[in-house]
């Protein structure tokens, strides 16, 4: 039996559910899930193997947006790498978008890059589900796409299996894995801790200040004893918006700073030292050496 190998985008609008759906697939928490959109920044890989089957590298890009500048057009640009660099593309579309033209966009993007696609319906757990569903299904298939709806009504490994059976059905061939068997990312755990430090800035935090932080881990002792000991800078763009994420009291900083813990430590699998510090480096996301030492590459042509 011949074995299957290939690279999985993931391609949609801001917030459609792309982090959620490949944690799902993955069964693994490899790329943070907030209410807010924009909130995955660069592609992250995730990897699911069934031995001597099939390997499928699934990569969750930014959300499709425009921008000419800074840090909004590093997220086009991986975004469009992403399609560039996949052999399938998965549309994933949310039943709350604004409009059907949303979708239409997406569709559009997938189609032009020529490249094997599936529609993945998501978020239908809303009123009014069946006629935007209906609408959906009748876009992608005016594009000759096949569909999946993602329902919470379901059972949920019914359609994991369903969607892994539909996806391997158009993987390419590959005389071997592209990375080893029993890796599920090719994130590092300074880039995990650093992505759960950042989702739980997104939920504790409103306004512009989330989108205008940056997570860096310092330094990961792990060989301190009695346990691992982890320093994380949270970078604001502001002097003002320091204090609002230190909070009254500090209570804010120690929300995020013990909830960090607890995901890092579920993560680890033993208890961690964890110590976040707020640093302020004035409107960060505009200056590219910044950029580049936080892995936010914008290549100047």
């Amino acid at each position: 039996m011949s074995f299957k190998a290939g690279y999985v985008g993931l391609i949609g609008q801001p917030n459609a559910g792309k982090s959620s759906l490949m944690n799902f697939i993955i069964k693994e928490k490899v790329s943070i899930v907030t209410n807010k959109p924009q909130t995955t920044r660069r592609r992250i890989l995730g990897i699911h193997t069934e031995e001597g089957k099939y390997q499928m590298v699934f990569i969750d890009a930014p959300g499709v947006i425009k921008a000419e500048k800074g840090l909004n057009s590093f997220l086009e640009r991986e975004a469009q790498d992403v399609i560039k660099e996949s052999d399938i593309l998965l549309a994933v579309l949310n039943l709350d978008q604004k409009s059907a033209e949303d979708a239409e966009a997406i569709i559009k993007m997938v189609t032009h890059s020529r490249k094997p696609w599936l529609g993945v319906i998501t978020k239908v757990d809303m009123e009014d589900k069946a006629h935007r569903i209906l609408i959906l299904k009748d876009l992608i298939e005016k594009n000759g796409g096949k569909y999946i709806v993602m329902s919470i009504e379901r059972d949920q490994e019914e359609y994991r299996k369903e969607l892994l059976t539909n996806i391997e059905a158009i993987l390419p061939e590959s005389t071997h894995p592209l990375f080893e068997p029993d890796m599920y990312t090719t994130e590092n755990m300074k880039d995990l801790v650093a992505e759960i430090v950042r989702e739980q800035c997104f939920d504790n935090l409103n306004y512009e200040i989330p989108y205008q932080l940056a997570v860096q881990v310092r330094k990961y002792d792990e060989d301190a004893k009695p346990c691992p000991k982890i320093y994380v800078d949270i970078l604001v763009a502001k002097e003002s918006q320091k204090p609002i994420l230190i909070g009254k009291g500090a209570e804010l900083i120690k929300k995020i700073s013990q909830a960090s813990r607890k995901e890092v430590e579920k993560l680890v699998g033993e208890k961690v030292f964890l110590e976040l510090n707020v640093v302020v480096k004035d409107n960060w996301f505009e200056h590219l050496q910044t950029m580049k030492e936080l892995g936010y590459v914008i290549e100047r042509k």
